[in-house]
């Protein structure tokens, strides 16, 4: 029974590095895996960028032109992104960044609504429109 008992201790003595080694070396392997989650971009994420970009030049011009304030473009945007990058942290920015740039273009030129602000408001609809049918129709399911 004591040499079954050594024998054990010495092989636990042994191990001992090897699985704290193993340890550590599984930490390391771990993070940069979690970091190295690769995002691939889908096929249509300029198309969808520049639908963004609209839906939030659409939301300023509509608050900017309408009596009562929609929060609606803004809530449309938001789904958009929870459907298409709800766990993709990068093409979420991506596409909340490009809402803020449509938004905030119009807001350096526009601060009272003229019709020229009704004529961007309608054409931006418009090509939003477009192109939403567009993706759909070839990348939809």
């Amino acid at each position: 029974m004591t040499v079954i008992r050594l024998a054990l201790l010495a092989s636990l003595l042994l191990a001992t590095p090897a699985f704290a080694q193993q340890a550590s070396g599984d930490k390391a392997a771990e993070t940069p895996d979690a970091a190295v989650v690769e995002e691939k971009p889908a096929p249509y994420d300029e198309r969808l960028e520049r639908l963004s970009e609209i839906i939030g030049a659409v939301h300023y011009l509509r608050n900017l032109c309408t009596d009562k304030a929609e929060d609606g473009w803004r809530a449309s945007m938001q789904r958009l992104i929870e459907m298409e990058a709800g766990s993709e942290p990068k093409r979420q920015e991506k596409l909340t960044a490009a809402f803020n740039r449509g938004y905030r273009s119009f807001a350096a030129i526009y601060t009272a609504c003229t019709d020229s602000a009704v004529v961007a408001e309608q054409r931006y609809r418009n090509e939003g429109a477009t192109l939403a049918t567009e993706i759909t129709a070839r990348f939809g399911n």
